[in-house]
């Protein structure tokens, strides 16, 4: 097993991937991506959709580093959706109906109606067309997304968000920017344990955090799940947290 250590949305992370899962699955795809960039000689956009507690943030990061030490293969930059939130002052004075019910739009901030979808778009469209752009991402201590905090740069970019892939109404045209789409799934349950144990360890009791997924993270792993689109490859997250390929095109 390899053990990849990281720090993801300020919470220190500890993966293990199998060295058959790197050698049959990782690399292979990063040959593939490598292959299609030179084909089509231009920056290409890699999407990855995921429910929330799959792991796509963790497995971006580890892909970006293994590009940058696997011979014959171009790096990529894994960059993501988050930057996209929009501002908590939004969030506190809009409201959405959930469960019949009037509420606040920050109560479940996270669901697909609480980004700026219109803004996402047109920044992925500029991805291929630039040399050089910004990118958001969001800062956790802010609460808020923070403009231009990156530069993409890479000929080969990995785009990662759970909804990237979702089949509803404005969503269903994001991933028509992509060259390549990849998809991670696991069970419900395995995935509803690892939202309450990561909440926890941003200092709320397991009582709290296992609230805060059931009312509000569960929702949208279920419309991930549910309703995404098939992807170029699928991924699946098994019980033992091994990934294993379950699909190609």
């Amino acid at each position: 097993m390899i053990d990849y250590k990281v720090m993801i949305n300020g919470l220190a992370v500890d993966a293990f991937y199998s060295e058959e899962c790197v050698e049959n699955i990782f690399i292979p795809l990063l040959k593939r991506l490598t292959e299609l960039q030179r084909q089509k000689n231009r920056r290409i956009l890699v999407m990855l959709a995921a429910p929330p507690g799959a792991g796509k943030s963790t497995l971006c990061s580890f892909l970006e580093k293994l590009s940058k030490e696997t011979d014959g293969v171009t790096p990529l930059q894994a960059i993501g959706m988050d930057g996209f939130h929009r501002r908590q002052e939004y969030l506190t004075c809009h409201t959405t109906i959930r469960d019949g019910k009037e509420i606040k739009m920050v109560e479940i901030k996270g669901a697909p109606e609480t980004f700026d979808l219109d803004l996402m778009k047109s920044r992925i469209q500029s991805i291929t067309r630039e040399d050089s752009l910004g990118w958001p991402i969001y800062d956790r201590t802010l609460h808020n997304p923070v403009d231009n905090a990156i530069e993409v740069e890479s000929d080969i970019v990995l785009l990662e968000g759970n909804y990237l892939l979702l089949n509803q109404p404005g969503w269903d045209e994001v991933s028509k920017y992509a060259d390549y789409t990849i998809s991670i799934v696991a069970d419900e349950n395995q995935l509803r344990n690892r939202l309450i144990e990561r909440k926890a360890l941003s200092g709320n009791s397991i009582e709290k955090a296992t609230a805060f997924v059931d009312y509000s993270d569960m929702v949208n792993v279920k419309t991930c799940l549910k309703y995404s689109k098939e992807a170029d490859l699928t991924l699946q997250v098994k019980s033992d947290n091994t990934i294993e390929c379950i699909g190609s095109k």
